[in-house]
């Protein structure tokens, strides 16, 4: 029976993918095998030694002590994606707004508390309705910075939506590119793409190669009068050179999820209070993505959207199987298959991968491995944790 704890309020749609009858679920579970969470922070949080995985539903994971985890042998998985059409949608909203004063035209109407009579109200705002005028968004270059699940599909909305698309990426997976329409123009640097762009849109992980991408340095490259848009993280904008930008007239606008006291009663600012994967369906994919991979990883071994282990996939082949960390050093993976030699333990297949500092390997074998067989495979020096499923 595998126990997960939970923090905040997950939605029910995935929590209900756990089998009720290999899963104990709640937020007060004692020995825990995994967690799955939202926002909870868990930086001071006592972690049981009995933790195995930490999912969250939701692709930041700046609320995890994702360094500490690794060096336990803890994987901790986000759940990339699930909020991405949540996000595109907000966008859109974000362009839309930031393009035509229509906000204020709306507020406007509603202080025409003075005028009950319907023809009167219509006098008055066609004769008012030049001051929230703006220009169209079809024809203009939307830059977009990070073309992964959420970048991807905001370029290819803007394109719908008649739009020039430039996209910025260094690391473009694969698998991104082959979501990306071929109407994006592929730039080969930030620069390139801040000069041609009437809008830039910010895609990419809060890390620290990204905090305070957008620097003075990056603001005096932007196109004059050119609007930013920020639906990924506060850390990556560095909000007082966006501010100085603004107040010297060089940045057009800013358009922002994260919003900070700086920047209220701005004008050339629209703030939003953290909505871009506020939804229902939001919520419900990444809980549902979070559960299905803790499942595979507790029941199979397997590791899927991970931050901090390689991606890491084998197809049961009978018999039983081992999967441990270790320090992605030489001769460790050598030892073990030694230790298994060594017992006559035969081995049906095996995967090996690794990210970084980190390496992950999944073993099946015929027969059972003794405890004495695990307890030895734990003392391989590099070896940080090991099981067998």
């Amino acid at each position: 029976m595998y126990k997960i704890r939970t923090y905040n309020q997950i939605s029910d749609k995935g929590l209900s993918r756990f089998p009720m009858e290999r899963y104990q679920v709640g937020p007060d579970m004692a020995d825990p095998d995994a967690f799955i969470l939202r926002s909870q922070k868990l930086h001071d949080e006592p972690v049981p030694d009995t933790v195995l995985g930490v999912a969250r539903a939701g692709a930041g994971v700046n609320n995890i002590p994702v360094d500490d985890y690794t060096r336990r042998g803890i994987v901790v998985f986000n759940t990339p994606g699930a909020n991405a059409n949540a996000v595109k949608e907000m966008v859109a909203v974000a362009l839309l707004l930031g393009s035509r004063r229509i906000l204020n035209g709306m507020n406007r109407v509603q202080e025409l508390t003075d005028i009950t009579d319907p023809e009167l109200m219509a006098k008055e705002l066609e004769k008012e309705k030049k001051q929230f005028g703006g220009s169209e968004i079809a024809g203009k270059t939307l830059g977009v910075v990070g073309l992964g699940a959420i970048g991807s599909m905001v370029a290819n909305m803007a394109l719908e939506m008649g739009m020039h698309v430039a996209g910025y990426d260094p690391a473009l997976s694969v698998e991104a590119a082959w979501r990306l329409s071929s109407q994006v123009e592929k730039m080969e640097s930030l620069e390139a793409l801040l000069k041609v762009s009437d809008f830039v849109t910010l895609h990419v992980p809060a890390i620290e190669q990204t905090r305070h991408m957008i620097s003075s340095a990056a603001l005096l490259r932007f196109k004059p009068g050119a609007k930013l848009l920020n639906f990924a993280r506060e850390e990556i904008v560095d909000t007082a050179a966006v501010v100085a930008a603004l107040d010297e007239g060089r940045l057009g606008g800013f358009i922002t999820d994260f919003p900070l006291p700086v920047l209220l009663g701005r004008e050339d600012c629209l703030l939003f209070p953290h909505l871009g994967a506020s939804t229902a369906e939001a919520e419900e994919n990444c809980s549902v993505m979070a559960a299905e991979q803790l499942m595979d990883f507790l029941e199979n071994g397997n590791i899927f959207n991970s931050v901090n282990f390689p991606r890491t996939r084998m197809s049961r082949n009978g018999g039983y199987r081992i999967t441990f960390s270790n320090e992605n050093v030489p001769r460790v993976l050598g030892h073990v298959l030694s230790i298994l030699a060594d017992h006559d333990i035969n081995v049906i297949d095996m995967v090996n991968k690794s990210l970084h500092e980190v390496a992950y390997n999944i073993i099946d074998v015929e027969t059972r491995p003794t405890e004495e067989i695990v307890d030895a495979i734990a003392q391989v020096e590099g070896v940080m944790h090991v099981r067998v499923i």
